[in-house]
C-alpha cells in the first residue's frame, strides 16, 4: 500500500508517515522497485498504535524511546492487568514511560494552576472586574 493509502486508513497524512519515520518511531517501510514506500497490514498496525499513543497525550519523544517496542503493543490485547512489581518486558518499559508522562503532565497541571492563581490574586489587588472569577 502507498503512502497516501496508509496514511487515510490509519487517519493521518503521508508528511505524518514521513515525520514518524524521520523521528524514529517507524523503520523505513519496503520500497517499491519504483522507490516508492509500500506500507503492508503490521505497518499499519504500528501507525494505529502510534496515532492512538499521541492522542492519549504521549509526545513523539515519548514513542521514540521506546519505539522499537511499538509493534509488540500492537498485539496487546484491550484490558490486559498491568505488570507485576519488579517485571521484565515491553509492557513494563512502555508503561515506564506512560507514568513518566503522567508525571510531567501532573507537574505541568501545578505550575499552571500556580500561575493561574497568581494571575487572579493579581487581577484582585488591583481591583479590576472579574478578579474574583
Amino acid at each position: 500500500m502507498r503512502i497516501g493509502d496508509a496514511a487515510a486508513a490509519v487517519g493521518a497524512t503521508p508528511r505524518a508517515l514521513r515525520f514518524y519515520e524521520q523521528r524514529g518511531l517507524l523503520p523505513p517501510p519496503r520500497r517499491t522497485a519504483a522507490g516508492q514506500r509500500d506500507y503492508g497490514p503490521d505497518d499499519l498496525a504500528v501507525l494505529r498504535t502510534v496515532r492512538d499513543l499521541l492522542a492519549l497525550g504521549l509526545t513523539v519523544e515519548d514513542l521514540r524511546g521506546i519505539a522499537d517496542r511499538l509493534p509488540l503493543l500492537t498485539g496487546r490485547p484491550p484490558g490486559c492487568a498491568p505488570a507485576a512489581p519488579g517485571a521484565q518486558g515491553p509492557g513494563v518499559v512502555g508503561a515506564t514511560v506512560v507514568e513518566r508522562r503522567i508525571a510531567a503532565l501532573d507537574a505541568d497541571i501545578e505550575r499552571l494552576t500556580r500561575l493561574r492563581d497568581a494571575l487572579k490574586a493579581g487581577l484582585a489587588g488591583r481591583g479590576e472586574p472579574g478578579g474574583d472569577r
